[in-house]
This record gives C-alpha cells, sequence and structure tokens, in this order.
C-alpha cells in the first residue's frame, strides 16, 4: 500500500468520528415587527391561531414555553381571560420535505495534496498536485437528502385588538419532528426579544441550549 493510501485509509475513520461527535447548533432566521409596551406586570392569555389545535395536549406544550418567556419578560398570565389586556396568538408547523442533491469529488489515486515531481515524492513539483484537480481523481460521488422548512408565528394585540407584535422565526433541518423543532424556534423568537422592528436576523441556539 502505498503512502497516500495509508494515510488516507487512517485519516477518513478519524474525521468521519469527530464529525459524529460534532453537534449542530440549531438556526433560525427571525423577523419582528413591534410596538410592545413597555412590560409592567400586564396580563396576557394564548390562543392557537388555528382552532383544531385549541385545547390540545400538544400545544399546550408550546404555549407553556411561550408564557415562560413572557413571564421572564415581565409580563402576567391573566388569571381572567377575559380581562387580559394582551392575546398572544400562535402558529406553527413545518413542510413535507425538499429532497437536497449534493456531489462530492470522488476518492482515487493520489490522496489530500501529496506534491509529486519529476523525481518522486517532494523534490521538483510538477504543474498539479494529487488529490483535488488530479487527473486520476475517481468519478464524482453524487448523494442526496431530505431537508424540512419549520415555522413559528406568533402575533400579539392590546387593548382593543391593536396589533402590537408580529413575529415569525423559520428553519431548516433534517427532522421533521415538531416536538423538537417547536422549541427552538420559540427560544429563537424569544431571543433578544421583542427586537428592532422591521429587522431580520439569524439566530443560533447554542447547542447547551438546544431541546
Amino acid at each position: 500500500m502505498s503512502l497516500v493510501r495509508r494515510l488516507f485509509s487512517l485519516f477518513v475513520p478519524a474525521a468521519l468520528l469527530a464529525l459524529s461527535a460534532c453537534a449542530t447548533p440549531f438556526k433560525a432566521d427571525v423577523a419582528r415587527f413591534q410596538a410592545m409596551p413597555a412590560a409592567q406586570g400586564q396580563s396576557f392569555i394564548i390562543k392557537a391561531a388555528n382552532p383544531r389545535n385549541e385545547g390540545g395536549l400538544e400545544f399546550a406544550q408550546y404555549a407553556a414555553l411561550v408564557e415562560q418567556r413572557l413571564a421572564q419578560q415581565g409580563y402576567t398570565p391573566a388569571s381572567d381571560p377575559a380581562s387580559a389586556a394582551l392575546t398572544v396568538t400562535l402558529d406553527y408547523g413545518v413542510d413535507n420535505g425538499k429532497e437536497k442533491v449534493v456531489t462530492r469529488p470522488g476518492f482515487g489515486y493520489g490522496g489530500w495534496g501529496y506534491p509529486y515531481g519529476r523525481w518522486g515524492w517532494g523534490g521538483y513539483r510538477s504543474s498539479f498536485y494529487y488529490g483535488w484537480g488530479d487527473p486520476f481523481w475517481g468519478a464524482p460521488d453524487v448523494e442526496s437528502y431530505t431537508y424540512y422548512t419549520s415555522y413559528l408565528d406568533m402575533t400579539i394585540d392590546g387593548p382593543g385588538g391593536k396589533r402590537v407584535f408580529e413575529g415569525k422565526a423559520k428553519a431548516r433541518s433534517l427532522s421533521d419532528s415538531l416536538p423538537a423543532l417547536v422549541p427552538n424556534l420559540v427560544e429563537a423568537m424569544f431571543t433578544n426579544f421583542p427586537g428592532r422592528s422591521g429587522e431580520e436576523v439569524r439566530i443560533t441556539i447554542p447547542t447547551d441550549k438546544k431541546n
């Protein structure tokens, strides 16, 4: 076995192991428009945008997360829904997925970037390196995977139904599991809440904060 092949056979398993050990942070694009009143303990209720979700256990779990975040901001869950100062409306979902095709250079003779000259390894360098751009490189590998786009919409209405907040968080992932995605979307929505009105920002949820 050549030196390059021996090094390559050692490098690839180690690289794959390292990649599998790395956790990918959750990233979401968040757009917010707001004229939120300063938090002074105003009461609020949370309802579902889709009437079919109202009263459901799944919706109740996500609503509890939003309730917790609003309480941390200084607002108060209403003891009497009829007299709540703020009405929070939630909607969430995930699409059916889209296929992504990725083409990568194949693995063939040459390895990664080892110079080969007229007199052997090292020494005089020819016009190219064996590896990327190597005319002896193998056929490309073609792979495909499915990614999903999830979203969380949140609006807040004040007294008289006046809209004071509109927010949307969306993210791409390899999973379509709402119980895993929605908590992260809520975390993104409330990062630096209520945000600068009219600004869309990329929010990264650190690995140790992911749900």
